[in-house]
């Protein structure tokens, strides 16, 4: 009993000082970053290469998860519906969700596992492999040839990645709402305008360009920082993805409190 008692103390105090290691790590990788900006000939062309990467190749699964997050959304709110309210809000109704949450929210996750992982397990396997202190000790910065170009690629492509899907997801719900209630177009675009605000279009924006960074800045830690061969890698890349969602998360409640709630 006493055993289990002063264990506790020690997971704690190993958990705390992990974390606080942690935060030095990434604090000294933002540091390099800020430092590697100054070899702009060498991060404007990889980050619009690696841009070009993630919009092209993650475009598919964007244009996939949008069409089923709008129709779905359609399906439960005419599930849902009340016939005593008029019909168009519905176009409210599925606008204001996809836009203020389904539309960001999903893209950011499903970017988390498909650039998240990518990135931590390519600079993973850079670390191990030495490809990174190689880099080094030829007198180049590793944050301007790797980490710069992939972070900034982040937080340029989720956003156009999220104004993509929230079109896509609305024209989606727009066509699968008249699959299951009496709606005209009319009715439909009557109730999309009616409510809608600028600043939902701006707020969906905002929270994809967070998200992006998160993503980029929160992987390529994890991969920069891999250790113990391919099993690290393995390790660094899972961390990345579940480290990305659940920052993610966190970013959603904080910026709908910041600015839904003022």
């Amino acid at each position: 009993m006493a055993s289990a008692v002063l264990e506790i103390p020690r997971v704690v105090g190993r958990g705390l000082l992990g974390g606080l290691a942690h935060l030095g790590r990434f604090a000294m990788m933002c540091v390099e970053i800020g430092r590697g900006f100054r070899d702009w000939r060498t991060w404007i062309p990889r980050t619009i290469e690696e841009s070009a990467n993630i919009g092209l190749g993650s475009l598919p699964i964007v244009i996939v998860i949008a069409a089923f997050a709008g129709a779905v959304t359609a399906f439960q709110s005419g599930y849902q519906w009340q016939t005593s309210l008029p019909v168009y809000v519905l176009g409210t109704l599925i606008v204001t969700n996809i836009v203020l949450e389904l539309g960001p929210v999903l893209v950011g996750l499903v970017l988390a596992g498909r650039i998240g992982a990518r990135y931590a397990a390519e600079l993973g396997t850079m670390r191990v492999t030495e490809q990174i202190d190689a880099l080094e000790s030829l007198g180049r910065s590793p944050a301007s040839h790797l980490i710069i170009p992939r972070v900034l690629a982040g937080f340029i492509m989720v956003p156009v990645l999220v104004i993509i899907a929230d079109f896509i997801a609305v024209a989606a719900g727009w066509y699968g709402v008249k699959q299951v209630l009496p709606i005209t177009d009319e009715d439909f675009a009557y109730g999309a305008q009616a409510f809608y605000r600028n600043f939902d279009g701006y707020y969906s924006v905002i929270k994809a360009f967070f998200f992006g960074g998160a993503i980029g800045l929160i992987s390529c830690y994890m991969g920069f920082n891999t250790k113990q061969g391919a099993e690290g890698v393995g390790r660094a890349t899972t961390a990345a993805v579940v480290a990305s969602s659940v920052v993610i998360l966190l970013l959603n409640a904080v910026l709908a409190k910041l600015l839904l709630n003022q």
